[in-house]
C-alpha cells in the first residue's frame, strides 16, 4: 500500500480543511486589499490610542517607524508634525474638508490648517494637538527659582555639556536669536541634539536640562518630583500635530472612503479630552472648551496645558522657510560649531 493510501480518515479530513483554508485565506486578504484607503497612518507612539481606538469599524490605525514611512503609506489619513507636513509637496495633498469642525477650533489654529498658506487658501490639514517647546530641568531647584529669566537659562554656565537640544537647529536658534555669538554660546552648552533619546538622557542623569515639546513630559510630572518645567513668559515655539488627506486616495461617493467626521468630532468629548490631556495632547480648542476638562488637574499643570491668552499670543509657529532663509540659518549654525 502506498503512503497516500495509508493516510487515516482523520488525516484526510485535516488535509481537506487545510486545503480549504488555503483557498479561503487569499479571498479574505483580497477583501482587505479592496479597501486600501481606510487607514490612519501615524508614527508609533506619536498618536493617542485613546482616540484611535474609536475609529469607525471600517478603519484601522497603522503605527509606522518614522514620518517617511507615513508619507509612503497608502492611507486615507496621515498624522504628522507640522514640520513634516509642510515638507509634503502640496500636489500630494487634497483639501481636508470638515470645514465646520475646523471653524470650531481656536482661531489661532487657522494658519496651521492652511499649512501656512495665504488667507483664503484651502485648508489642507486638521490641527489636532499643539504643544509649546519648554525647558525641562532635573534636580535644579536653583534654576527653577530663576525661571523668570526664561530661555536665558539655557546659557547658564552650570549647564555646560548638561543640556540636550532639539535635533532641529531652527528650533534651537529660535530660542536665543540669530546672532552668531549667542548661537555659539548655545552650541557650547549642548551635550546632544536628540529628540528621540533626550528624555532618557535627562531621566538617567546624563543631562540636567532638556528642550522638548511639553507633551512628552506631562505624563511624568506627577510621578517624578525631580522634574520641573519652565515655559518662559516671553513665549515659545509651538509644535503642532496635524491630519492630512493624501491626494489620490478615495474620498467620495459610496464604495470609497469618506472622512470620518464623527470620529474627528470626538475631540470635543469631555471624556476623551481629559484622557488626551493626561497624556499631554492638547487639542487647539477654545479655552471655554478646555477649562472644564482641566479642573481635575493641579493648577500648575493646568497652567502649562492651557497657558494664559497673553502668553499664547507671545508663542509662535514655525512656517516653512524659503530656500534662501534655510541656507542662511544653516550657514549660521555651521559657523557657530564649537
Amino acid at each position: 500500500m502506498g503512503f497516500d493510501a495509508a493516510l487515516s480518515r482523520r488525516q484526510l479530513l485535516r488535509r481537506g480543511l487545510l486545503s480549504a483554508a488555503a483557498f479561503t485565506m487569499p479571498a479574505v486578504a483580497g477583501g482587505c486589499r479592496q479597501r486600501p484607503g481606510q487607514f490612519l497612518a501615524a508614527v508609533d507612539g506619536a498618536f493617542p490610542q485613546a482616540w484611535s481606538q474609536h475609529l469607525p469599524s471600517s478603519w484601522q490605525a497603522r503605527w509606522l517607524a518614522d514620518p517617511q514611512a507615513v508619507t509612503r503609506s497608502s492611507s486615507a489619513l496621515w498624522s504628522l508634525s507640522d514640520g513634516w507636513a509642510t515638507a509634503v509637496p502640496p500636489k500630494r495633498l487634497q483639501p481636508f474638508g470638515a470645514a465646520e469642525l475646523l471653524r470650531r477650533l481656536a482661531p489661532w489654529a487657522a494658519p496651521v490648517s492652511r499649512l501656512f498658506g495665504p488667507e483664503g487658501a484651502p485648508a489642507l490639514a486638521f490641527p489636532w494637538a499643539v504643544s509649546p517647546w519648554v525647558l525641562v530641568l532635573r534636580d535644579r531647584a536653583d534654576l527653577v527659582a530663576r525661571s523668570n529669566q526664561g530661555w536665558e537659562l539655557l546659557l547658564d554656565p552650570s549647564l555646560k555639556q548638561q543640556l540636550v537640544l532639539p535635533s532641529s537647529p531652527r528650533v534651537s536658534m529660535a530660542l536665543v536669536g540669530h546672532r552668531l555669538a549667542r548661537v555659539e554660546q548655545l552650541r557650547g552648552q549642548a551635550l546632544a541634539y536628540d529628540d528621540r533619546n533626550g528624555l532618557n538622557l535627562l531621566l538617567s542623569g546624563d543631562a540636567q536640562a532638556l528642550v522638548t515639546p511639553l507633551q512628552r513630559v506631562i505624563p511624568l510630572l506627577r510621578s517624578d518630583p525631580r522634574l520641573a518645567v519652565v515655559l518662559p513668559e516671553s513665549g515659545a515655539p509651538l509644535s503642532w500635530q496635524v491630519l492630512l488627506r493624501p491626494a489620490g486616495q478615495p474620498s467620495g461617493p459610496a464604495g470609497q472612503t469618506p472622512l470620518p467626521t464623527a470620529w474627528l468630532e470626538r475631540l470635543w468629548s469631555p471624556t476623551l479630552l481629559q484622557s488626551l490631556l493626561l497624556k499631554g495632547w492638547v487639542p487647539p480648542l477654545p479655552r471655554a472648551v478646555l477649562e472644564p476638562a482641566l479642573r481635575e488637574f493641579p493648577a500648575p499643570m493646568a497652567a502649562l496645558l492651557a497657558p494664559s491668552d497673553g502668553l499664547l499670543q507671545r508663542c509662535w509657529s514655525l512656517p516653512p522657510l524659503t530656500p534662501e532663509a534655510r541656507l542662511g540659518l544653516q550657514t549660521l549654525w555651521d559657523a557657530a560649531a564649537p
